[in-house]
Order: C-alpha cells, then sequence, then structure tokens
C-alpha cells in the first residue's frame, strides 16, 4: 500500500493577485515563503505558510476561467481552517469587511464552524477547535 506522509501543500489559482495575496496574507495571516514571477507564464507564484508550516502556492495566470462554487460542484470542495475562538475569528473576518456567514454547529461533532469566500469565490471554512 501506498504511505502518505502529510499534505505537502494545496494549489491556488487567483484572478487577481494582489487582491488575493492580500487576502491571504493581511487579512487571514499566512506568512510570505517565496515570491517569484514566471516570465515565460506570465504567473506569480506565492508559496505561503501557517505557523511556519508551508501550504499553500497562490498563482496568478492571464484569465483562468471562473470557479464553479454554486451549485457545488465536483472537486475540491472548500478549504478548512481550526480555530481556537469561532466567535472572535468570525467578528475580525466581518471587521475586516469579510462577508461572512452564520456560526452553525456540525451535527455529528457538536463543533461550531462558519464559512466565507476568498476573493475568487473558494470556499473556506473555520471549526473551532
Amino acid at each position: 500500500m501506498i504511505q502518505l506522509n502529510k499534505i505537502h501543500h494545496i494549489a491556488i489559482i487567483c484572478s487577481d493577485y494582489q487582491i488575493s495575496k492580500r487576502f491571504y496574507t493581511d487579512i487571514l495571516g499566512f506568512k510570505i515563503v517565496s515570491e517569484v514571477f514566471r516570465k515565460e507564464r506570465d504567473s506569480y507564484k506565492l508559496d505561503l505558510a501557517l505557523n511556519d508550516s508551508y501550504c499553500i502556492e497562490l498563482f496568478s495566470f492571464p484569465n483562468p476561467p471562473q470557479r464553479v462554487s454554486q451549485p457545488e460542484a465536483c472537486g475540491l470542495r472548500h478549504l478548512a481552517f481550526e480555530v481556537n475562538d469561532i466567535e472572535q475569528t468570525r467578528n475580525y473576518l466581518i471587521s475586516k469587511n469579510i462577508a461572512s456567514e452564520i456560526i452553525r454547529i456540525d451535527e455529528f461533532t457538536g463543533k461550531n464552524f462558519f464559512f466565507i469566500a476568498d476573493p475568487d469565490g473558494l470556499p473556506i471554512e473555520f471549526y473551532e477547535k
């Protein structure tokens, strides 16, 4: 059987590099590991870390097709992040003018969670520890 050690990274393609870079770094708090402009592809590649762990590659490409989010389509559904304080997290995001769903309760775990969307409509879930 194959042995997987961990998820290495998640790649996200954005439509507006500067807006998405600001969202993931200034709003969500990811740290920049490296940033490269790939001239041959007219594309940026931004490597981001969370708590010193490399986890997201943010790409820009000229004119990428829009992501299908509604209705939900096959493929990656959303990103989910664990947080210590669900209400504080939601209030912080709202203070940054990020639209947020209401806090709901997971019927199987009893934990609180809610969703927002990144600048391109990728659903992001925040789930209490």
